[in-house]
């Protein structure tokens, strides 16, 4: 197992940052998000790099624990920037969903499954035609796909969520 994962990884490393690819790695996973082996539908393997926010050091004038340079995390998940890439790629496409397929040390890569909304087949399929609808155009830059959500704060409902909607920057930015 562990020297087809490093094989895999080999060449992944030489692929480009978004690779259109004929299959799902992982089937199962694919399938459960939404993945139909059918016309209209495509995967990417997105190249992400890892770690947190890569934040530039003060020039002076700061207190050097106040600088906050190391253990700052972005806000934003490196899920929801791989989708967002998958989606400029493809522009005619919107993003349905996207899992984790690998990582090393210093690159994560996942697969996102897109969907393309003028297709008859995707038109005519009752589990999908609701992206054919306008309101989710550029789903993925909008923060409404699954990994959008949950960085967003959208996973739950009710008690304690009352700051989260409708959306992060309402009430003085406490969601989160």
């Amino acid at each position: 197992m562990g020297a087809l994962r490093q094989e895999r990884l080999k060449a992944w490393r030489q692929d480009m940052t978004v690779q259109k690819i004929e299959r799902p790695t992982r089937l199962d996973r694919a399938r459960a998000l939404g993945y139909k082996a059918k016309q209209g539908i495509i995967v990417a393997r997105v190249k992400v790099r890892r770690g947190g926010l890569r934040k530039s050091r003060y020039e002076r004038n700061r207190k050097t624990s106040k600088m906050g340079v190391n253990t700052i995390s972005m806000a934003k998940s490196i899920q929801r920037i791989a989708e967002e890439r998958a989606g400029r790629r493809f522009r005619n496409m919107e993003v349905l969903n996207s899992y984790w397929v690998a990582e090393d040390r210093k690159q994560k890569w996942y697969e996102v499954i897109l969907v393309d909304p003028c297709a008859p087949s995707i038109m005519n399929d009752k589990n999908l035609n609701w992206v054919c609808n306008d309101v989710h155009r550029g789903r993925a830059v909008r923060g409404k796909t699954s990994a959008g959500r949950k960085g967003r704060g959208q996973r739950h409902k009710g008690f304690g969520t009352e700051k989260t909607r409708p959306g992060i920057r309402a009430h003085d930015g406490k969601g989160k």
